[in-house]
């Protein structure tokens, strides 16, 4: 009968050591999870940051192309118009600097306009320049 009542005893222990091992690591998932959250965080930033020096290629780009085309058909003053049409194409948040020739070139009317790209965080980049270059055949 001793035999009996042994195994049960065993079968309870083992019962219990389970229950303690899964009471052991309750939480893991809670600790994990705070220890991944600043590098999510991180990733996001750097992400956004890739964005904005995109939307700044391209808004230079299209700036510069305007500026060009609004130069290479203007009657009068084309470095006016030129700057005018650039300057027009970029929101106010871009410290923008259109630089349109006084004359074409080789029947081209060349733009180009140099933008700050937009910091998240400050210091870290310090809005490096960028360059959106556009020609356009001189109508005549």
């Amino acid at each position: 009968m001793s035999g009996v009542r042994g195994t049960a005893c065993v079968r309870r222990v083992r019962q219990r050591s389970r229950v303690v091992e899964s009471e052991r690591d309750r939480g893991q998932t809670a600790i994990e999870f705070i220890g991944v959250v600043p590098l999510i965080l991180l990733l996001l930033v750097a992400l956004w940051q890739c964005a904005l020096v995109g939307y700044t290629f391209v808004l230079a780009g299209n700036a510069a192309d305007e500026g060009a085309r609004a130069g290479a058909a203007a009657e009068g003053d084309a470095a006016a118009a030129c700057h005018t049409a650039a300057t027009h194409e970029l929101p106010s948040s871009f410290d923008g600097d259109p630089a349109c020739p006084a004359g074409a070139s080789g029947g081209m009317y060349r733009a180009t306009v140099t933008l700050k790209v937009p910091v998240l965080i400050p210091g870290v980049l310090n809005g490096f320049p960028v360059t959106g270059t556009a020609a356009h055949v001189k109508e005549r």
